[in-house]
């Protein structure tokens, strides 16, 4: 079917209406329209191919909620009307030892991204949720709680998952000792899930200037990371820390902070970090780890939960036209909340 988005036509563009057509249903299909979608920070570094791996046009956007409006004939999980949810990848194999065991994002055969990924059987490039429609595999679907909000929802598709599964990990609950570095989109629902599991709480960051906002998202409190002195009288304090950095930094002042058996778990950053020191590691037996999103049943998990629980991110609305300023803001540096576009506003 034919369809309308906004993508990227190279790395120096801005992204722009650009109309394509969508895959005919196949049996285990359904057809979406887009209510919202959410803004990752991949998105922009996808659209400048910081990565070097992006595939031109590309049409970004992996936080997606929307309605169905078709389904194939072999579709039993969901009805038209259904209030539904696409996260990072819409496949894998399905058979490999990750896939059954619901872990479809470590596929050995590589899970097919939202975005920018081969089709697993046409090997068409997949585009994004920055348009009107989506066509998706039932078993990538995800189902909306009642209750939640359909325009806040869409970032639990990614910054929720990719901060609840090394919660989930770690086994994080009530006793736990966390720290959470930056306050940013991934920052802020890694502290609205921890305090939600029961832990202890405690947000790093460069200055004093986010101790209110830490505090209103449930943080018990906020170390200043350039506080030389309560860096280390805060020594061995935590058992886990979830650093969602998205930049190159240096991971030296934070390790020692861990306790014996602490994990410093990477979810920001993809990419080089300066070179750390293996002292604190080893003679504290701890931990640097890295962390991608959640599998399906963990993402419905964390749905769910955020249903019970009432958690929703910080959220700014836009318009479809106003997504170049929005990933302008991004590049700029800390924002607290994350953008959502309402696609209403994707004029076809």
């Amino acid at each position: 079917m034919k369809t309308i988005g906004y993508a990227a036509q190279s790395a120096e563009s801005p992204l722009a209406p650009y109309a394509f057509e969508r895959r005919t249903l196949r049996s285990n299909d359904i057809l979406m329209e887009v209510l919202y979608c959410g803004i990752c920070h991949t998105d922009l570094h996808m659209a400048h191919n910081d990565w070097g791996w992006t595939q031109y046009p590309v049409v970004p956007g992996h936080e997606i909620v929307g309605r169905v409006i078709e389904i194939g004939s072999d579709v039993t999980r969901y009805k038209v009307g259904d209030s539904v949810a696409v996260g990072c990848m819409v496949d894998s194999c399905q058979h490999c030892d990750q896939c059954r065991k619901g872990e479809e994002q470590l596929c050995r055969e590589g899970n097919t991204n939202t975005y920018n990924s081969p089709d697993r059987i046409t090997q068409d490039i997949t585009y994004g949720g920055y348009s009107k429609h989506l066509v998706v595999r039932e078993e990538f679907t995800l189902r909306v709680p009642d209750g939640l909000d359909l325009s806040r929802t869409a970032p639990l598709l990614c910054a929720g998952i990719t901060t609840y599964s090394p919660l989930r990990t770690w086994n994080v609950g009530p006793g736990s000792r966390v720290g959470v570095i930056g306050l940013g989109g991934l920052g802020h629902m890694a502290v609205k899930l921890a305090v939600a599991l029961g832990a202890d709480v405690t947000v790093l960051s460069r200055s004093k200037n986010k101790e209110a906002a830490a505090r209103a998202l449930g943080a018990d409190r906020l170390l200043v990371s350039a506080d030389e002195d309560a860096m280390t009288k805060a020594h061995s304090s935590f058992d886990l820390i979830i650093d969602t950095v998205p930049v190159k930094h240096d991971l030296k002042p934070y390790v020692p902070l861990l306790d014996v058996d602490g994990t410093l778990v990477l979810v920001g950053q993809i990419g080089p970090l300066e070179e750390p020191n293996t002292i604190p590691l080893i003679l504290g037996r701890r931990r640097i780890a890295g962390s991608p999103i959640g599998g399906i049943a963990e993402t419905q998990e964390m749905l769910d939960f955020c249903a019970r629980k009432n958690i929703l991110p910080e959220c700014k609305m836009i318009r479809m036209d106003e997504i170049n300023e929005a990933f302008e803001q991004l590049e700029q540096g800390d924002i607290s909340y994350r953008f959502v576009i309402d696609m209403a506003s994707l004029k076809s």
